[in-house]
C-alpha cells in the first residue's frame, strides 16, 4: 500500500499499526524537501483476523457469528423504541439457544454415546479398550462401573467446553471490548448523533458482553447438571428410590430457578450506545456462573450416588430435550419474523434485504448451521462407536431426521443454482452486446468480449444473494418442522417410520436417510481437514480471515461465544490517531478505503467529533457500504446514514467498476448521489492492444483500483481542495460548501488489496500551500488505511 519496501511502524503493536515510509517518519518536524506533498501511512489490521494459528479454532464458533449478525441486520426505524429492545431480546435469547444446544450436543457425545450406551454395553466397551475401566464387565465391578458414576465422569466433557468457551470470549473481551475509544465531550450546540456508529459507547461493549458472558457460562453448566439431574430423577422414580427422590426434586427446583436467573440476566439489558458505559455488573459476573457451578458438582454426587439394580439400557433419559430446544428455537425466529415486520413496515425500503426479514432468515440459518455441527457430531461419534455390530441405539431420532431433510434441501439449491445460471448466461450474452457498443471502431474479439460479459455478470450474482439466503431459509424452516413432527410422531428413523409405506415413498425416505448421513459425515470431515489447514496453513488462515471480515465488524451483542470483534480495536485505533494528529498538526485528513477498509473509514469518521469531521476528505472504492451493508444492515448503513455520513465529512468521492462483485456506487438520493459517485470505472483499461496497453490488459474486478488513472484524479482532487486554509465553521444543518479549497492535510484508510488484509492511509507533509506545523497557519497531512477485501 506504501509503494516503497522500506517501512517503520509509528504506532502500534503485533497485533494491529500505523506504518510510513522510512523516509516520511519524521516528516511533520521536518517541512524540508518534501513540502505539499501528502505523506501516505497504512495502517494494518491483518492480524486481528488471521493472526495466530489458534484463529482457525473460531470455525467452531460459526453458528454464534451468523446469530450475533441477525442482531445487526435490524429494519430501519428510529419511532419503535420498545419495539427494537423487543427485536434485541429475541436474538439474545436466540444466542442463548445455540450455546444450550452446543453442550447438549457435547452431552450427547460424552454422557449419552461412550458413558451410557458404550461404555454399558460389554461388546462396545470390549471395541474401545479406553472405555474399560467405565465398563461393569472389563472393570469386573470396579468403582467407576455404576452408571451414575459413569455420567458424572463424562460430564466432565461438556463442562471443561463450557470452560474453554468462557476463556476463550474472556480472552478476546480483555482485548478488544476493553479498548476505550477516545473521550469526546460534546461540543457546544452538538445534537445526538442520528446515525447509531456516530454514538460514543458504540464500539464499547465491556457491560453487555460480561453479562452475557456470565448467562451464558452459567446456561452451559446448567445445561449438564440438568442431563445429569434428569436422566438420574428418571431413574430413580422407574426403581422407587424414595430416599433419593426429595433430594432430586429439591435439584430440579434449583435448576429452574438459576435457570429462570439466566433468562432474566440475558433479558434485562441490551447495549448502551449513548454514552460510554464504563460499569460492569461485578456480582452478576463473578457469582451467577459460580453458583451455576456449584450446583454442578451438587448434582454430580447425587448421580454419582450408589443406587442398587440401576443399569443402562437404550438411551438416556432426556433425549426429548433436543425437540423441545428446536421447538424453542423455531417459535423465537417465527417471533423475531413478525417484530422485523412492524420495524419494516413503519419505515418501508425497497432496497432492503429480505424486505425487512434478513435478521429473521440468517437468525434460522444460524440455528440450523448449529443444529446440523452438533448432529453431525453426534452421527460421526455414533459411527465410530457401534462398529459394524449395530449394538447401540445411537443418538436421538430427531438428530437422524435432520440429516435426512439434508438431500432435499440440497435439491432445491440446485434448482435455484440452475435457474441463477442460467439468468447469468441471458445477462452475459447482453453484456456482449454492451461492450462492444463501448468500443466503436476496435476490431472485435469474441473471446474478449465474452470474457468481459462473463465477469460482468457474475458479478452481479452479489445482488441476488438475498434470493438465495430467503429460498434456503424457507426450506430451512419448512423441512426443520417436518422433520420435528415426523419424529415425535414415530419415535423412530425415518426409515422405520416409513416401514408401511408405499415401495417408491419408503425407497426416497432410506435414500434420503442413507444419503443425509453420509452428507453429514462428508461435511464433519471437511471441516475439521479446513480447520487443521487454517491452523497449519497462513494462507488458509487468511482465506478464514476473509470470512470473518464482515461476520466479526459488528460487536458481540447477541451472544458473548462469537469471534470478537476486530472494529472495536481497529475503529478507535484510527480516531485516536487522527484526532490526535490533528490535534498535534492542525492538519486536514482524507480517508482513503478499500473494500472493507472502506467499512472502517466510514465508522471511523462518525466516531470523531463534528469538527473534526468537517476536516475530512473521504475516497472509497470497491467498496461495500451501501450493496453489502446498506441492504443488510439497514438501520446502520442505510440511506439515511450514509446521507448524514456525505454532510457531516467535507467531501466523499466513491469509485466502482462494473465487473466488481463486491463493491458498488453508494447510491446517495437526489443531488448527493452524482456528487459521491463517479461514473463506473472501465475494466479493462484497455479492450484491445494499445501503444499505452501493447499486451492485453487485465480485467481487474475488486482489485487494484489505484491502477486506474481515475483513482490518481480523485485522491488529488481531494488533496487539492483540502490544501488551502481552513474553511469556516458551517451549520450542522447545512450542506457542505462543495466549492473552495478547504485543507491542509489528507489521513485516510483505504481497504487491503485482494489478500492483503491490512488497511492503509497517508497523512501529508506540511507544504507551502498550507502552512507547517512550525508556521502560524495548520499544517497538512494525507494519511489513509487499506483494509482486507471481503471477497
Amino acid at each position: 500500500m506504501l509503494g516503497d519496501p522500506r517501512t517503520v511502524r509509528v504506532a502500534g503493536d503485533d497485533t494491529a499499526a500505523v506504518y510510513r515510509r522510512a523516509d516520511d517518519a519524521d516528516a511533520e518536524p521536518r517541512p524540508g524537501d518534501g513540502r505539499g506533498r501528502p505523506v501516505p501511512e497504512a495502517y494494518v489490521w491483518c492480524n486481528l483476523t488471521s493472526g495466530n494459528a489458534t484463529r482457525a479454532l473460531w470455525l467452531l464458533l460459526l453458528p454464534f457469528m451468523v446469530a450475533n449478525l441477525a442482531h445487526w441486520m435490524r429494519p430501519t426505524t428510529t419511532d419503535r423504541p420498545l419495539t427494537i429492545r423487543l427485536y434485541g431480546l429475541i436474538v439474545r435469547l436466540i444466542g442463548l439457544t445455540l450455546t444450550v444446544l452446543l453442550v447438549a450436543a457435547a452431552c450427547e457425545v460424552a454422557m449419552d454415546l461412550a458413558a451410557w450406551q458404550c461404555a454399558g454395553t460389554p461388546a462396545c466397551a470390549r471395541r474401545h479398550a479406553w472405555l474399560g475401566f467405565l465398563s461393569p464387565v472389563g472393570s469386573q465391578g470396579g468403582w467407576w462401573s455404576l452408571p451414575g458414576r459413569r455420567l458424572a465422569l463424562a460430564a466432565l466433557v461438556p463442562t471443561a467446553l463450557t470452560g474453554l468457551l468462557w476463556y476463550l470470549s474472556h480472552r478476546t473481551w480483555c482485548a478488544y471490548e476493553s479498548q476505550r475509544p477516545i473521550p469526546r465531550p460534546p461540543e457546544p450546540g452538538e445534537q445526538p448523533h442520528r446515525c447509531a456508529l456516530g454514538r460514543p459507547g458504540f464500539w464499547y461493549g465491556r457491560r453487555i458482553v460480561a453479562r452475557l458472558r456470565a448467562a451464558h457460562t452459567a446456561a452451559g453448566f446448567l445445561t449438564v447438571a440438568a442431563a445429569l439431574t434428569v436422566s438420574t430423577a428418571h431413574d430413580d422414580h422407574r426403581h422407587g428410590e424414595d430416599a433419593l427422590r426429595f433430594p432430586g426434586l429439591l435439584l430440579e427446583a434449583a435448576l429452574v430457578a438459576v435457570a429462570v436467573l439466566v433468562v432474566a440476566v440475558v433479558c434485562r439489558r441490551g447495549r448502551t450506545e449513548n454514552r460510554l458505559d464504563q460499569q460492569l455488573d461485578r456480582a452478576v459476573v463473578r457469582l451467577l456462573p459460580a453458583g451455576a457451578l456449584a450446583l454442578l458438582a451438587v448434582t454430580m454426587v447425587y448421580a454419582g450416588w450408589p443406587r442398587a439394580g440401576r443399569r443402562s439400557e437404550g438411551r438416556l433419559p432426556g433425549a426429548s430435550a433436543f425437540g423441545a430446544l428446536t421447538l424453542a428455537q423455531g417459535l423465537l425466529v417465527l417471533a423475531l419474523g413478525v417484530v422485523a415486520q412492524v420495524l419494516y413496515r413503519a419505515h418501508p425500503d425497497t432496497r432492503t434485504a429480505l424486505r425487512g426479514l434478513a435478521g429473521p432468515a440468517v437468525a434460522l440459518l444460524a440455528c440450523a448451521l448449529g443444529g446440523v455441527m452438533s448432529g453431525g457430531v453426534a452421527q460421526r461419534i455414533a459411527d465410530w462407536l457401534d462398529g459394524p455390530d449395530h449394538s447401540l441405539d445411537g443418538p436421538p431420532v430427531l438428530l437422524t431426521w435432520q440429516a435426512s431433510t439434508i438431500p432435499p434441501l440440497l435439491l432445491v439449491l440446485l434448482g435455484l443454482a440452475g435457474r441463477l445460471a442460467r439468468r447469468t448466461w441471458l445477462l452475459r450474452r447482453a453484456e456482449a452486446a454492451e461492450v462492444e457498443r463501448e468500443h466503436p471502431g476496435e476490431p472485435t474479439e469474441t473471446a474478449r468480449t465474452l470474457r468481459i460479459a462473463g465477469t460482468r455478470a457474475m458479478a452481479t450474482l452479489t445482488d441476488r444473494a438475498p434470493l438465495v439466503v430467503g429460498v434456503t431459509s424457507a426450506m430451512t424452516l419448512l423441512l426443520g418442522a417436518a422433520a420435528l413432527v415426523g419424529a415425535s410422531a414415530t419415535d423412530d428413523t425415518p426409515a422405520g417410520g416409513a416401514h408401511a409405506a408405499q415401495p417408491y415413498v419408503r425407497g426416497a425416505v432410506e435414500t434420503a436417510q442413507a444419503l443425509g448421513s453420509w452428507l453429514i459425515g462428508v461435511g464433519f470431515l471437511a471441516f475439521v481437514t479446513w480447520g487443521r489447514r487454517a491452523y497449519k496453513d497462513a494462507s488458509a488462515r487468511r482465506t478464514v480471515g476473509i470470512l470473518w471480515d464482515v461476520g466479526t465488524f459488528w460487536p458481540r451483542a447477541a451472544h458473548p461465544f462469537a469471534p470478537p470483534c476486530y472494529a472495536e480495536r481497529a475503529v478507535p485505533d484510527l480516531t485516536w490517531r487522527m484526532t490526535t494528529w490533528t490535534r498535534r498538526t492542525g492538519g486536514r485528513i482524507v480517508l482513503s478505503g478499500h473494500s472493507q477498509g472502506s467499512v472502517l473509514a466510514a465508522a471511523a469518521a462518525w466516531q470523531l467529533k463534528p469538527s473534526l469531521r468537517r476536516r475530512v476528505g473521504l475516497l472509497t472504492y470497491g467498496s461495500p457500504l451501501e450493496r453489502l451493508y446498506g441492504r443488510w444492515f439497514p438501520a446502520y448503513f442505510g440511506p439515511a446514514a450514509l446521507s448524514s455520513l456525505h454532510r457531516d465529512v467535507d467531501c466523499w468521492r466513491n469509485l466502482h467498476r462494473p465487473t466488481d462483485p463486491i463493491g458498488g456506487p453508494i447510491r446517495l438520493p437526489g443531488e448527493c448521489g452524482p456528487q459521491v459517485d463517479r461514473a463506473p470505472l472501465r475494466d479493462p483499461l484497455a479492450y484491445g492492444r494499445t501503444t499505452r496497453h501493447p499486451l492485453p490488459a487485465p480485467i481487474l474486478g475488486h482489485g487494484d483500483y489505484q491502477a486506474d488513472p481515475a483513482f490518481a484524479e480523485e485522491r488529488a482532487r481531494l488533496l487539492a481542495r483540502l490544501r488551502p486554509g481552513l474553511p469556516g465553521p458551517r451549520p450542522a444543518d447545512a450542506p457542505p460548501d462543495r466549492g473552495g479549497d478547504p485543507g491542509g492535510v489528507s489521513f485516510g484508510p483505504s481497504g487491503p488489496r485482494e489478500g492483503s488484509g491490512r488497511e492503509s492511509s497517508e497523512p501529508a507533509e506540511p507544504g507551502s500551500a498550507a502552512p507547517g506545523p512550525d508556521d502560524e497557519g495548520p499544517g497538512g497531512a494525507a494519511q489513509g488505511s487499506s483494509g482486507r477485501s471481503s471477497g
